[in-house]
């Protein structure tokens, strides 16, 4: 089983920069998380933050070695220091580190609200030859997100236009 690289994810999202410039003009924190493994080095290009996602040279930049943001990361001391209690998700990959970072938001008891069309996968290639298709893995954690329910949390799918701070 493999995925298309980098350069060939796949989006719901017309205006991928939409949720941080939201999150800028309303004085919201922008977060911006960086994987880093064997694939992607520090510094090197399929590393990068593409553009037009540019985040500004103040904005914090927390790298992880894990799908989720959390796991052995400063995110949640980061998230505590600034009294953040809701978090509002978008980024790739979905089906790895966005649907990690999501449900482990939720076990922590962060609100979360996931922007439908705002974060990328690639197609996945099985063994047998068959594909699932990029489209067909976002839309179906978009609905799955929408009905995961915690004690105590809300949670919510929702568009880059619906998104408001």
């Amino acid at each position: 089983m493999s995925s298309t690289q980098p350069g060939k994810r796949k989006s719901l999202s017309k205006t991928p920069s939409a949720p941080s410039k939201k999150a800028r003009k309303s004085g919201v924190p922008v977060i911006w998380i960086q994987h880093v493994n064997q694939e992607l080095v520090p510094g090197s290009p399929g590393w990068q933050i593409v553009p037009p996602l540019d985040p500004l040279p103040d904005e914090i930049r927390i790298e992880k070695h894990f799908n989720s943001s959390f796991e052995e990361t400063a995110l949640e001391e980061t998230l505590a220091r600034l009294g953040i209690t809701h978090i509002v998700l978008a980024g790739a990959e979905t089906n790895w580190c966005i649907q990690s970072t999501a449900y482990a938001a939720l076990d922590k008891g962060y609100d979360l609200t996931l922007i439908e069309d705002a974060h990328t996968t690639g197609d996945i290639e099985l063994d047998d030859g068959g594909i699932i298709w990029a489209e067909d893995i976002i839309k179906e954690f978009n609905l799955v997100t929408n009905w995961v329910r915690y004690p105590g949390r809300t949670n919510r799918v929702i568009s880059v236009d619906e998104l408001d701070f």
